[in-house]
């Protein structure tokens, strides 16, 4: 891979410009922090040499001085909102964070459950992070926000809040996903500071969209086209232009509330603290960008790959087709066609010379590997063995598993669990790799290619279920899918 991106520069840069926003609110700032913190995997894809962990990396650079909070909304948790890239629930995924972080030594001093209106989903939530020794708050609604300054900043608005007492000079406010009270609790605390004689500053750090790249770069755009579902949108900050004759990139409800955040925060201070939305952030990930050649590249393949996953979700009844509209209009912005994903083509051919659902892989060394479904096996797993094979330089003649191994699997699935499809899954061949491997050098060196995988691209002619999909994000395959299913089915077993 092609790297276009200094992950050291950026944590130098980075740590740097935080420390100094620090200093500048008199050693006491609420941190707003957006994004995924462990799995940014959109930020790896489209900054080649970003971390996906870059984030933890930045709170471990700066643990001594931090305490975080998570903040998440009682209306997630009542309807059991789930993260669609991992899989789980919000309020699973806080209880997962606060794990992988308490690990790493860093300090979690609470989580707030914010727009609470007595959902017992909640409280259930609650009692049981209590129950645990985790400090949690109910924050309520309320009224008038976000566009009633006068009681927003006033005993009945968030001096309702309960106060959340805090120790270090740097407070992370984050959450499992957008929408979740990030921006309310950290000026509910800066208030109660400011109540308090304590000079508290507020900042912003999201990665996306970069401020000081243009507004129709690809990785801007790649932002676009990963949120067309929230139907957000790139802009020129208009106030940052104005106030400093510098164009600068910020988002659409950045933008829209910034003249509400400024009259809250000009409320709580006395005086103007920002004077652009651009001026709230800290984010250093554009001075970072080292050859932009590549990182446009890299951009414009999530885009497609954004493109595809759309589209299927259209077809699955998850998407509208206004978020299809807007996922073709950035692709025609920039002249991108289906076929520019190398995998595409070859996965397509397979599928029609063969009449199956056939799936490709591009190596790291960019070979092109293919494998077809077949009444022994999916598309997905067929694909697999002939990617480590080729990998480890094994001729395709010869057979990691054989018939002896996996009939009997295919006898269960038929026989005892009743399985309507019995071909084996990705999941039923990685495990009868695993068991070969004890008796078999060949499988043993095939096997020990699979971290190979990580990074690869793929693409099949047909929808994946689920559990395949699971399986490959977890091997750390980018894949797509064309937006069909294998048969006629209404039930899809994964």
């Amino acid at each position: 891979m092609q790297i276009g991106f200094d992950p050291q520069l950026y944590m130098e840069l980075q740590t740097k410009y935080i420390k100094e926003r620090i200093e500048k609110f008199n050693n006491k700032l609420y941190l707003e922090f957006g994004g995924k913190l462990f799995d940014d995997y959109h930020a790896a894809r489209v900054l080649p040499g970003f971390a996906s962990d870059a984030k933890i990396k930045l709170l471990l650079e700066l643990k001594d001085i931090t305490e975080i909070i998570f903040a998440i909304s009682a209306a997630d948790i009542e309807k059991n909102k789930i993260r669609a890239d991992i899989g789980i629930s919000y309020d699973m995924d806080v209880l997962r964070l606060i794990d992988n972080l308490s690990d790493l030594g860093l300090r979690i001093n609470a989580v707030v459950i914010t727009q609470y209106t007595d959902q017992v989903a909640a409280l259930v939530f609650r009692n049981r992070l209590t129950a645990r020794g985790i400090k949690t708050y109910l924050h309520g609604l309320i009224k008038g926000y976000p566009y009633d300054v006068d009681a927003i900043v006033s005993e009945e608005g968030y001096g309702a809040n309960p106060y959340i007492e805090t120790t270090r000079p740097l407070v992370v406010v984050t959450a499992p996903g957008p929408g979740s009270g990030k921006l309310a609790t950290c000026l509910s605390q800066v208030y109660h500071e400011q109540k308090r004689g304590v000079e508290a500053g507020y900042a912003k750090f999201e990665t996306f969209p970069i401020w000081n790249i243009p507004l129709k770069h690809p990785v801007n755009l790649a932002y676009e086209a990963a949120t067309v579902d929230l139907r957000d949108f790139n802009a020129i900050d208009p106030y940052h232009l104005e106030a400093y004759g510098e164009t600068t990139v910020n988002y659409n409800r950045d933008i829209e509330m910034f003249p509400v955040v400024k009259a809250v925060l000009q409320r709580v201070y006395g005086k103007d603290i920002y004077k652009s939305p651009t001026d709230m952030g800290v984010n250093m990930a554009g001075r970072a960008i080292v050859d932009d050649a590549v990182v446009r590249q890299a951009a414009q393949q999530e885009i497609i790959r954004r493109y595809f996953k759309t589209r299927c979700e259209a077809r699955q009844g998850l998407s509208d087709k206004e978020s299809v509209e807007r996922i073709e209009m950035i692709m025609q912005q920039l002249g991108l066609r289906e076929e520019d994903r190398a995998v595409v083509a070859p996965a397509r051919e397979k599928a029609k010379q063969r009449g199956v659902t056939a799936i490709a892989f591009q190596l790291p060394n960019g070979r092109i590997t293919t494998g077809r479904a077949s009444e022994l096996m999916s598309a997905a797993a067929s694909g697999l063995i002939n990617a480590i094979k080729a990998l480890a330089g094994i001729e395709d003649s010869i057979l990691l598993l054989s018939l002896v191994v996996l009939e009997p699997i295919v006898n269960m699935k038929k026989q005892v669990l009743n399985s309507k499809d019995s071909a084996l899954t990705l999941s039923d061949v990685l495990i009868a790799l695993s068991l070969c491997a004890a008796t078999s050098p060949i499988v043993e060196m095939a096997i020990q290619k699979l971290p190979l995988l990580r990074g690869c691209e793929a693409h099949c002619s047909a929808m994946l279920p689920a559990a395949e999909e699971d399986m490959l994000r977890r091997l750390g395959v980018n894949f797509t899918c064309d937006p069909a299913y294998t048969d006629n089915a209404l039930y899809q077993e994964n």
